[in-house]
């Protein structure tokens, strides 16, 4: 019995040391994507952090819902166009992210080179 509380207590730790991961992986990402791509702006570092938020929970919630992962290169052309969905879907719910539909086409494209490199899963 103890080693069950212990295992589960273990297990509880490392999904939560992975969503602050993606979180992290998440915000620098969109960071480096803001930088590069041309009708995007994130006003400051605090809107950056609840626009990775809500970039995690929305892909945490599509994965969960439709069995889909929202990586541009996880999963070809529906991946890149639930990335760009995302990407702008965000821009209606937190104030100071600013993307326009162009810049989230692009942005989904830096964001899958950029989430290729960095080591983590951001989407």
């Amino acid at each position: 019995m103890a080693t069950n509380d212990q295992a589960q207590r273990t297990q509880d730790r490392g999904a939560f040391g992975a969503i602050v991961g993606r979180l992290v992986a998440a915000a620098i990402i969109l960071a480096i994507t803001a930088f590069f791509t041309p009708g995007f702006t994130i006003a400051s570092i605090w809107t950056l952090i609840v626009a990775a938020v809500v970039l995690s929970l929305l892909d945490y919630g599509l994965a969960r819902v439709f069995k889909v992962d929202a990586s541009p290169f996880g999963r070809g052309i529906v991946g890149f166009i639930l990335a760009a969905i995302i990407i702008y879907a965000i821009n209606f719910i937190v104030p100071g992210y600013n993307v326009s539909l162009f810049g989230a086409i692009i942005a989904a494209i830096i964001f899958g080179i950029v989430d290729a490199i960095i080591p983590g899963k951001a989407m």
